[in-house]
C-alpha cells in the first residue's frame, strides 16, 4: 500500500467513524456550522451538562461566562465578559462568589474541558450550568466577536493544536 493510498484509507476510516458516532447516538445537541464538526462533537462529548447553542447564548440575559481554558489561551481571545477559571488548576474557590442558582455558561475551545468543569459545578450544587456547544470555535465560526486579554476586539483564536485547529473555520489560528 502506498503512502497516499494509506492516508486516503485512514482518512476514510476516520470519516466513517465520525459518521457512525454521529448517527448512532441520540442527542439534543444544537446544529453547528459544519456537519463533520457536529459528528465529532457528538462522538466526543458525554452530554453530562446541558448544551446551549451560540444563538441561544446570544439571546440569554447575561449569564456568567466561565472560560475553562488555561490563562495563555484566554489571553489570546475569549468571549467578552468571560472569567478565566482554568482547567488543570480549576478550583471551586474561583466561583465561590456565585450563588448556586446563577445562570452559568462554561466554554473552552470545543466543549470537552468545559463539559468536565460544568459537571464539577453541577456536583457542587450549581443548578443552572450550560456548556456552549462547539465552544469558542463554534462561536467564532458563526461570526461572533471575541476580545483579547486587554478587552480589545480580535480575530485571533488559540486553536490548541493543528489537529484541533481544523475545526476552526474563521479567525486567525494561533498555536503557542
Amino acid at each position: 500500500m502506498t503512502t497516499s493510498s494509506w492516508v486516503r484509507w485512514l482518512s476514510g476510516g476516520l470519516l466513517a467513524g465520525l459518521a457512525a458516532a454521529y448517527y448512532s447516538r441520540q442527542t439534543d445537541a444544537p446544529p453547528t456550522t459544519n456537519k463533520l464538526y457536529s459528528a465529532m462533537l457528538n462522538g466526543l462529548l458525554k452530554q453530562s451538562v446541558p448544551y446551549v447553542s451560540v444563538a441561544q447564548l446570544r439571546s440569554q440575559p447575561a449569564p456568567v461566562l466561565l472560560d475553562t481554558r488555561p490563562p495563555a489561551e484566554f489571553a489570546v481571545s475569549h468571549l467578552r465578559g468571560a472569567r478565566e477559571v482554568g482547567y488543570d488548576d480549576f478550583s471551586l474557590a474561583k466561583v465561590q462568589d456565585l450563588p448556586k442558582n446563577t445562570p452559568i455558561v462554561v466554554y473552552c475551545s470545543v466543549g470537552v474541558r468545559s463539559e468536565n468543569i460544568g459537571a464539577r459545578l453541577q456536583q457542587a450544587g450549581y443548578t443552572h450550568v450550560r456548556n456552549l456547544y462547539g465552544g469558542l470555535f463554534e462561536w467564532v465560526n458563526e461570526g461572533q466577536p471575541i476580545v483579547t486579554g486587554h478587552d480589545q476586539p480580535t480575530t485571533r483564536v488559540h486553536a490548541y493544536s493543528p489537529t484541533w485547529g481544523i475545526w476552526l473555520q474563521r479567525g486567525q489560528k494561533v498555536y503557542q
